[in-house]
């Protein structure tokens, strides 16, 4: 009779063992939250502008150049464009002596469209600066879940002025774009610093 006690204990020591060692094999599957978008970056390169344009300056050898397409476009306006990325710098360009375009009115309307982001800009930062070919530069880093997060104007006072814009058109958080957009607004000083006018 102890015999048979102890072989009963046993196997309900076994049993039970073998039932918790199941249970902690068992996985408890919780969904993962959403992850970022995953950038590889390269280490900056940048080559010479070699179209016909008014101006000249070097851009990252990771994007690719072309003309501006849309109904309003002008002569010399161009887009630089990040396939890896989505994201393209549009690149408008004024020739000041032309009717219509003084330097008070393209300012103007480079100050407008950054403005147009205070809907959803929480804060836009605006700095001047003197290039390193000694040309006036303003820049404009927009905070907030805005399409453009950086944009740029720069002007000799009396015959160029161009203006450019950062836009990533896709619908993601600007948190998870921050590595994008820093490695293109080094670029895109670099573009300001490097950028001259051709007459």
């Amino acid at each position: 009779m102890k015999f048979q006690m102890k072989q009963i204990n046993s196997i309900n020591f076994i049993a039970f063992f073998l039932f918790i060692a199941c249970l902690s094999c068992t996985e408890v599957h919780n969904p993962k939250p959403k992850g970022y978008n995953r950038f590889d970056m390269p280490k900056p390169e940048y080559v010479k502008l070699q179209e016909s344009h008014p101006y000249t300056f070097e851009y990252s050898k990771y994007s690719v150049v072309a003309p501006h397409k849309s109904k309003n476009s002008e002569p010399h306006w161009i887009d630089i464009s990040y396939p890896e990325f989505g994201a393209t710098v549009e690149l408008t360009y004024k020739n000041l002596q032309d009717k219509g375009n003084s330097i008070n009115s393209v300012v103007f309307d480079s100050h407008k469209l950054t403005n147009k982001h205070n809907v959803k800009a929480y804060a836009i930062e605006e700095s001047v600066i003197t290039t390193k070919k000694g040309h006036t530069a303003a820049i404009f880093e927009l905070s907030g879940e805005v399409p453009s997060q950086f944009q740029f104007f720069i002007t000799d006072s009396t015959k160029h002025f161009i203006r450019g814009a950062l836009y990533f058109p896709i619908s993601t958080k600007n948190d998870s774009l921050s590595p994008a957009i820093n490695y293109i607004k080094t670029d895109l000083y670099h573009l300001i610093n490097s950028l001259d006018w051709n007459n």
